[in-house]
């Protein structure tokens, strides 16, 4: 996308337009020039709006748009951070003013950006809950298998916790993709980017006797013969309803944390970790192109951490 603004938004706004006609303006230009939708254009103009009601009633002395300087901007952060803001909103409110200043910049209002030598805060990684091994085996245990799907719902639990699958992952499982011989599946994961993971005797068990007991049975819908795991109109299933199926189930075990697929993809690379995994092959098996991403699952619990010390530190260990 051209990043020039039209001329028309050119010749319609002053070098020393105020706050009202700059916003109006860039909101015509992220709408016009950067194609963006509705809701992303009104977050721009939310960010920005801070940051004028703090030019205006807060800076000492208040400026407009083609005064907003260098100087303003550590004042600007820090009224931020007395606000409460967490992280992740003052990076994303200061994202929003940097595309403001580009567009100040473009239009002539402003002959330097006064925020190029701010780093933006890092944003706050949050952790999902992490379930126990027990927690997962209560949550696969509560499925009833005496209903017609309950076979096929254990197979799913099964191998996304055997192989730290996303839900778009497991739901597009193919037949053709499992290795039952050599104990692997081939998943297309994010970007189309394929990668083969090990996957478990028990779930491999439980996936073959879900084909046995259920699958064959399904009258299977053109175009989804080699999709591994069905509904009854013999159609893929959606990432919703695997999420649905599971948060029902951790409810009937008596699991009150916050459950989804990712917990179960979560707690996969945890328990790995706590026994003592190589982090770069549970990058490799998570399908992270960067290891910083896997970062995030390896905290340990703190009794984990205590017991490993005292197990191995050489001034812990008994004689």
């Amino acid at each position: 996308m051209n990043d020039t603004p039209s001329k028309m938004s050119s010749e319609s706004l002053p070098p020393k337009a105020g706050w009202t006609a700059c916003m109006r303006s860039f909101r015509s230009w992220l709408q016009l020039e950067r194609g963006l939708s509705g809701n992303s254009v009104e977050a721009y103009l939310r960010d920005v709006q801070r940051l004028a009601f703090f030019a205006q009633n807060l800076a000492q002395p208040p400026f407009e748009p083609s005064g907003f300087e260098t100087l303003h901007v550590d004042a600007f952060v820090a009224q931020l951070y007395d606000e409460g803001l967490s992280r992740n909103s003052q990076s994303r409110i200061l994202s929003g003013v940097r595309n403001f200043c580009k567009f100040l910049l473009l239009e002539g209002i402003l002959d330097r950006d006064p925020l190029e030598l701010l780093d933006s805060p890092r944003p706050e990684r949050k952790l999902p809950d992490v379930l126990s091994i027990e927690e997962i085996q209560a949550i696969i245990e509560a499925i009833d298998l005496s209903r017609k799907e309950g076979i096929r719902n254990r197979a799913i639990l099964e191998t996304m916790y055997s192989c730290g699958l996303r839900v778009s992952e497991v739901v597009g499982l193919r037949i053709s993709c499992i290795d039952d011989v050599e104990g692997f599946v081939k998943v297309i994961g994010k970007g189309n980017k394929e990668r083969v993971i090990p996957i478990g005797e028990l779930a491999l068990e439980t996936v073959a006797r879900y084909i046995e007991e259920y699958r064959r049975f399904v009258d299977v819908e053109h175009g989804y013969e080699d999709t591994l795991f069905l509904g009854r109109r013999g159609r893929e299933l959606t990432r919703q309803m695997v999420f649905t199926m599971l948060r029902r189930t951790a409810h009937e075990a008596g699991i009150r944390k916050q459950v989804s697929p990712h917990t179960f993809r979560h707690s996969f690379a945890t328990h790995l970790m706590e026994s003592g995994a190589d982090i770069r092959v549970v990058q490799e098996m998570l399908g992270h192109s960067s290891i910083s991403t896997t970062e995030i699952y390896t905290h340990l619990d703190q009794n984990f951490l205590r017991d490993q010390m005292e197990r191995f530190h050489p001034r812990n260990i008994k004689a």
